[in-house]
């Protein structure tokens, strides 16, 4: 057992390496790789328990997920998100289980409801990799992550009320199916929160970048597991607390932030080419328990389910978006009429978010702080309509239900079955057009490089402002330890630095005795240029001003400047030795 799960997690890796090395879709390789090598004779079976399955695999993809998201264009595509995260994903459940119970009738009802929240929640993860590579829109980019990481917390709310409902004699009303999802929101959230938190504080007070990313290990399935114990929702405890550390990360320390995105990187291959290996090898088992009479039944019953999760979601997108469209343009001509006749400057008078703007200024506010980011084109709903694909969520809460003692053994293997065509199903027809259809649209990121350039440039002279001041007050304490000092040292200490290093010791004393800045005062002089930019970067961040895609990969290049600080001082003192 140890053994083969070692062959599959190794192989799963090597074939999920090759697919990204040719740009292939690694999960679709993976699953066609592994349905292949299950047919050999030498093959042993490899059982795992569903619920430890979900358990081990939902944690660390979901908080990996929400790490990359940025949190204002989550909170600025809410509205979409929560169309798309809640209500898309109960009408497929719904749409699903009445369709699947009309071909079906031996899962019952409550088992047909069961399929359909196990296929309904889509992963973005395939969707966002395409997306990045072809140069998707920020907007689009920013619903898909969103979606993938709310989905799945309604899927599993409804995948418990619709267990619960395969009980015999157990009931479920419409309202306590609504109490059962809001408590899971409430305390799952509370709980991600208290994570996240706890999570911050040690990133800030603890250096060691190794000890950190053990926590940052752990913190997921901590919370996951005391929020499904409390009947809380573990996905959404694991998103939130996911939210606020991402959110928080350029206020810790530069090591931690490079240690932990390899280290996520990696535990998300491993994890993704895992699962999908596993229900490749598992697949041909679950044929042949089904029995040749039910096969047939299975693969039509198969068949309309992926046509319903792929014909739902546009039928949904198009109204909804329109509709979203009407409301925000009828939005912003009320708030248009208040600002004009003076009611909302009023209203807003003591804010100090609001105050100091003209009617004009106030305008052109309110439509970048309340609209950006909400309104989608008919070209936008037709890509994020098209990028439904099924993943390793409705995979793995496949498999738990299959472990269902309520559900008999033909209903929970068509379970599976259903599982693993619809998410096969969407990865091909959907994964490998979903390029030619974002070509074929002519949709680019060309607007989010203008934003940013312009962005960029008020972000440059802000931070030209505060260097000024920085190196205006360090010249103060320089004068004040080593009498007149060279005010082109400023201008220029970053070359001065290296030049400092290249310096033989012997050199280094020479400037020492002419009571000259040392090169660990010149170092600290860079820390505090970085520590400036950095404040600066997280001003504009918080303010809306600056994306923050924009601003990690800013964060970034930093990073890898005070990296570089760190390994000239080493060298240095090394060479002293």
């Amino acid at each position: 057992m140890e053994a083969g799960i070692f062959y599959v997690l190794v192989g799963s890796v090597a074939v999920a390496a090759f697919a990204r090395s040719r740009g292939w879709p690694a999960p679709l390789l993976v699953t066609v790789v592994a349905l292949a090598v299950s047919f050999l004779p030498f093959v042993p079976d490899i059982d795992i328990d569903g619920h430890l399955l979900l358990s081990l695999v939902l944690p660390p993809l979901l908080y990996s997920a929400a790490l990359d998201v940025s949190f204002v264009g989550f909170k600025r595509s809410l509205p979409q998100i929560r169309r798309l995260g809640i209500w898309l994903v109960l009408i497929t459940a719904l749409a699903v289980g009445f369709v699947a119970w009309w071909i079906f009738p031996a899962l019952t009802l409550p088992g047909a409801l069961l399929l359909g929240a196990i296929v309904a929640p889509p992963d973005a993860v395939s969707a966002a990799a395409i997306g990045r590579r072809l140069g998707l829109p920020r907007r689009i980019m920013t619903v898909l992550s969103g979606e993938s990481l709310i989905n799945d917390a309604t899927s599993l709310t409804l995948y418990r009320v619709f267990a619960s409902l395969t009980i015999a004699g157990a009931t479920v009303t419409i309202g306590a199916g609504i109490g059962q999802f809001l408590l899971a929101v409430v305390i799952g959230v509370g709980i991600g929160l208290v994570f996240g938190i706890v999570l911050h504080q040690l990133r800030m007070r603890i250096s060691d970048a190794v000890v950190i990313g053990t926590f940052g290990l752990l913190a997921p399935f901590g919370a996951y597991a005391i929020a499904e114990h409390l009947l809380g929702s573990g996905v959404l405890a694991v998103v939130a607390m996911g939210l606020y550390v991402g959110y928080n990360s350029p206020r810790t320390d530069y090591t931690t932030r490079q240690q932990e995105k390899p280290l996520w990187l990696s535990a998300d291959l491993l994890l993704e080419s895992f699962v999908f290996a596993y229900i490749g090898l598992q697949f041909p088992r679950v044929l042949r328990d089904l029995g040749s009479e039910s096969v047939g039944h299975i693969l039509l019953l198969s068949g309309a389910v992926l046509l319903v999760v792929l014909i739902v979601r546009p039928l949904y997108i198009y109204p909804t978006s329109a509709w979203a469209n009407f409301q925000d343009r009828r939005k912003l001509e009320r708030w248009d009429r208040g600002v004009q006749s003076g009611e909302f400057a009023k209203r807003h008078r003591k804010s100090r978010r609001w105050g100091d703007y003209t009617a004009d200024e106030l305008r052109s506010q309110i439509v970048r702080d309340r609209m950006a980011g909400l309104k989608l084109t008919w070209k936008d709903s037709a890509v994020i309509s098209w990028a439904g694909m099924r993943g390793v969520v409705t995979l793995a809460i496949a498999v738990a239900a299959a472990d269902l003692a309520t559900l008999d053994s033909e209903a929970s293997h068509a379970i599976v079955v259903v599982a693993f065509i619809v998410t096969v199903g969407t990865l091909l027809l959907q994964g490998l057009t979903l390029p030619l259809l974002i070509r074929s649209l002519g949709i680019a990121s060309d607007a989010d490089e203008k934003e940013d350039e312009a962005a960029l440039a008020d972000v440059r002279a802000k931070s030209r402002e505060a260097g000024k001041e920085f190196l205006a007050e360090k010249r103060v304490e320089w004068e004040a330890k080593y009498g007149e000092v060279d005010l082109s040292v400023f201008d220029a200490f970053t070359k001065r630095m290296t030049r400092v290093e290249k310096d033989t010791d012997e050199a280094q004393k020479v400037e020492d005795a002419a009571s000259r800045p040392s090169y660990e005062d010149l170092v600290a002089l860079s820390r505090g240029w970085l520590q400036v930019r950095r404040e600066i970067l997280l001003a504009e961040r918080d303010a809306g001003n600056l994306d923050e895609e924009v601003m990690r990969e800013l964060i970034a290049a930093m990073d890898a400047e005070e990296l570089a600080l760190d390994t000239r001082g080493a060298t240095r003192q090394q060479s002293r030795a």
